[in-house]
């Protein structure tokens, strides 16, 4: 799949985002962009941002009341949210159809996808309450 128009900042931010170890935000992704393309602007962020998850080369993650975070891994997978620290954790279950029972009671609303998010402790918050 190839960018629309592949400039330098689209092709920084892509690799920033697909290089992250976590679930960077736009602010975080910005200073990463930064060390690459110096005369970069957060409203280029934004906009580059909004290109790649309309292009879907990103995935958008919303949560009430923070800011958005930024998936590379376009594949079928769910999270798990950190109750403590706030990191959002990758996670590989398989689930049963969630839609079709949703579509079967209600015919007059088109649903398009279903997201499940875990809630609870990621690894380090669980080993600092332990120690």
């Amino acid at each position: 799949m190839a960018l629309k128009r592949l400039t330098r900042q689209r092709k920084a931010v892509l690799e920033v985002v697909q290089k992250a170890h976590h679930h960077p935000d736009a602010a975080w992704i910005y200073q990463e962009v930064r060390k690459l393309v110096p005369n970069v602007s957060l409203g280029t962020i934004y906009r580059t941002l909004e290109a790649l998850v309309e292009e879907g080369y990103l995935v958008p993650i919303t949560r009430a009341g923070e800011a958005t975070r930024y998936d590379a891994r376009l594949h079928p997978h769910h999270h798990l949210v950190c109750e403590r620290c706030g990191e959002i954790v990758d996670l590989e279950v398989d689930l049963p159809d969630l839609l079709r029972p949703v579509r079967a009671a209600y015919p007059g609303l088109e649903v398009q996808g279903a997201e499940v998010v875990y809630r609870g402790l990621c690894p380090a918050c669980q080993k600092a309450l332990q120690g």
